[in-house]
């Protein structure tokens, strides 16, 4: 058995499921010339026209723009431009009703010829010499889409990398009344086969395979011409049966191949382009000539004048109907595309894109309304008649109850929508229409599907991220407190300074604490001793108040004029050293006091001076020692002058160094100060009452008499003769040291 490829150059054709044999009517157009529309009024050009999205958006609103400009551009792969397809202004940018059976407004561009027909500047490529990203890209600039009616974008199909072994050019119109790529191989066949080699040079394959039907013998003789000097290039001719021009179905017919479900041709190694596309390659390629315009077959019995006519890509469909003699009937249908795929038009304003290949407006009697539908009666023609091999009857059960599963299990995406199963219900069921919606359903479930994946996608991503960047934070701050234990580590020495400082402070506070403690210790001994002197003094005094009265009788007794002299001048130096002594102990006592103040100041301002307390201390104990040791010079005066040696004893003298010894020296001095007073003052008395013999008669004398007189106030004989003898005892005393 001969290969595959053997079969097909010795021209096997074979066939497919299904298909219907619907009358052709082409006629009216397939023996006229293809005619050229004059410029309309105004051209309506939707900015996205093929399958994909709208690219960028280039002009702005009473622009003027040249023929061949673009208007958008290509941003992405899935996206191809839109150009001007002649010199003018833009009107506006707006929303206008889309060419497409749910007739939803697009954004479009209102154009305004100015009837220049200005051409921009334009640049042809060698396709010889160019690489195949140069062609690409030119392609996808010249703004190419699949012209056969899926509209899918030209640059994206041919620049796979998979090896192709056939490229077919699908040339077969087996809708009923369309003839535009029949006229269109009539008059530019040369132009087609320049486009076929810019593919074969992009793809690489085995061979081309052109298919036309058998009902199209001029067609097929001028692409034969063409061709006669392209070694695999074949024409070939297939039969004239509903759908053949279907991708899936030509392919079948010239190769055998049947697509898998759920694939594409690409994966047996099979490229197929429609004929208008290849033209529209070549024009761009080698004239730089981008998508304006396109052969359009304008038809229908409502018509004086059928024919095909090159239409600018965004002229309105009344402009069209118009040129070729519309004459309307009341109630009047308009279709574009054919009477099988295609969709009635609800405004005549709706433009022609590049997708458009016919304008069909037929009569009732021509074309009858659809009859009333009624129940299936399960005939199974619908079956037969289909050309993908599925169930329409399933199909339509499954569609009304919007089972999306069963129609997925059923093959609902490999409908072409042909309409082959409604052409041949008995029933009147329109069933490509149910097909339809159910496939628009499917396509938004799985778009809100695929956001809510994008969503979710996004959500993951964005915790992922905040995840990081707290793990980052973390990181950082790590760092940072490592950074820190480095740099304390390293000032080592200033911290072995602070917790000195802290330790010295901790010193301070609990000396200032002791301090505290012993003054208030050191205070409360002092009372403590000073209420013990003063129970020694009591004392002291008593028993010096308890001596005998006679210790020296013979004394008392027999005076001589001599002592009493004596004691009178003892008494008058007494007194003078008493003054003496009163007046150093006032000079002395305004000295020390200034003294005390300074040195408690200079104390105070030594000390801390958040500590009160002390300071008060501190000066009253310096004012006490003060005090004491003013006292101690006084008393130590009177005792040199007024007090005989031997008589009281007193405690030993208390040093500078000991408050406490000095306070009780103090004291006692004080106390022999009084004692001897007391004394002078008693002799004096018994001198006056027990001297026997006159005294001399001189100023002292007399003096002393004066002094010596008795009182009512001295009435204790014994303390008087004491004091007596103690006085004489004292001038006796000091007469031999005057002598001496």
């Amino acid at each position: 058995m001969p290969s595959l490829f053997k079969q097909i150059q010795a021209g096997a054709i074979w066939n497919f499921h299904g298909g219907i044999h619907p009358p052709s009517r082409k006629q009216n157009t397939s023996q006229k010339p293809v005619a050229v529309m004059p410029l309309p009024d105004r051209l309506y050009i939707p900015l996205r026209q093929h399958i994909g999205v709208a690219g960028q958006l280039l002009v702005k609103t009473g622009e003027r723009v040249l023929k061949g400009q673009p208007l958008t551009s290509a941003d992405n792969s899935m996206t191809v431009p839109v150009h001007a397809p002649t010199s003018g202004t833009v009107l506006q940018i707006t929303p206008h009703t889309s060419p497409h059976p749910s007739a939803l407004p697009e954004l479009t561009l209102v154009l305004e010829p100015d009837g220049l027909d200005e051409w921009r500047d334009r640049e042809p490529l060698n396709f010889a010499s160019s690489d195949k990203m140069q062609l690409l890209n030119r392609i996808q600039d010249s703004g190419i889409a699949g012209m056969g009616g899926a509209g899918f974008p030209t640059h994206l199909k041919t620049g796979v990398n998979q090896p192709v072994d056939y490229l077919i050019i699908n040339a077969v119109e087996c809708e009923p009344y369309i003839t535009a790529d029949d006229l269109l191989i009539q008059e530019a066949a040369t132009t087609i086969v320049k486009g076929i080699d810019i593919l074969c040079r992009l793809l690489n394959p085995k061979a081309v395979l052109i298919g036309i039907e058998d009902d199209k013998p001029i067609a097929a003789a001028a692409m034969m011409a063409a061709c006669s000097q392209r070694e695999h290039y074949y024409v070939r001719e297939v039969p004239t049966k509903y759908p053949s021009g279907g991708e899936k179905q030509l392919i079948q017919l010239l190769t055998n191949k049947e697509v898998p479900n759920g694939r594409r041709p690409l994966d047996i190694g099979i490229v197929m382009q429609n004929v208008g596309t290849a033209f529209a390659i070549a024009q761009a390629v080698l004239d730089d000539h981008p998508l304006i315009s396109r052969i359009v077959t304008v038809t229908g019995d409502t018509l004086s004048q059928p024919q095909n006519v090159i239409a600018l890509i965004g002229t309105p469909v009344s402009d069209l109907l118009q040129y070729c003699g519309f004459q309307p009937e009341p109630v009047q249908r308009v279709i574009m595309g054919g009477p099988m795929m295609g969709f009635t038009l609800p405004d005549l304003s709706v433009p022609v894109v590049k997708t458009t290949n016919c304008i069909l407006a037929p009569t009732a009697k021509e074309m009858p309304a659809p009859a009333q539908e009624m129940d299936c009666i399960r005939c199974s023609a619908c079956a037969d008649a289909c050309p993908a091999s599925l169930l329409p009857q399933q199909l339509l059960w499954y569609s009304k109850a919007k089972d999306t599963d069963k129609l997925k299990e059923y093959n609902l995406a490999d409908c072409i929508e042909c309409g082959a199963c409604a052409y041949v219900c008995p029933s009147e069921i329109p069933l490509v229409q149910y097909y339809r919606v159910a496939k628009a359903d499917i396509r938004e479930q799985q778009r809100e599907a695929l956001k809510a994946e994008q969503a979710k996608a996004r959500f993951e991503a964005r915790n992922a991220r905040l995840e990081r960047e707290k793990q980052e934070r973390l990181e950082r701050n790590q760092q940072l407190a490592a950074a820190r234990q480095q740099q304390q580590q390293a000032s080592g020495a200033n911290t072995a300074v602070a917790d000195a400082l802290a330790r010295i402070k901790a010193k301070q506070t609990q000396a200032a604490a002791s301090e505290d403690e012993r003054s208030k210790a050191q205070l409360q001994a002092e009372r403590e001793l000073k209420k013990q002197q003063a129970r020694e003094y009591q004392q002291q005094k008593a028993l010096a108040a308890q001596q005998p009265a006679d210790a020296e009788p013979s004394s008392v007794q027999q005076p001589s004029a001599t002592a009493a002299v004596s004691d009178k001048a003892s008494a008058v130096a007494a007194a003078v050293a008493r003054a003496k002594a009163k007046k150093a102990a006032q000079q002395s006592d305004t000295t020390e006091a200034a003294n005390t103040d300074n040195a408690v100041k200079a104390e105070g301002s030594e000390q801390n001076a958040a500590d009160p307390r002390k300071a008060a201390i501190a000066a009253a104990i310096a004012r006490a020692k003060a005090k004491q040791q003013t006292q101690q010079v006084q008393d130590a005066t009177a005792d040199n002058n007024a007090e005989p040696a031997g008589e009281v004893a007193s405690p030993p003298p208390a040093t500078e160094s000991d408050p406490r010894k000095a306070a009780v020296a103090a004291a006692l001095a004080r106390a022999k100060a009084k004692k001897a007073q007391d004394s002078a003052k008693g002799n004096e008395q018994t001198e006056q009452v027990t001297s026997a013999q006159p005294a001399e008669p001189d100023e002292a004398g007399k003096s002393i008499t004066a002094a010596s007189e008795p009182t009512d106030k001295d009435t204790d004989p014994r303390k008087a003769a004491i004091a007596a003898a103690i006085a004489r005892a004292k001038a006796r005393k000091q007469a031999d040291s005057e002598k001496s």
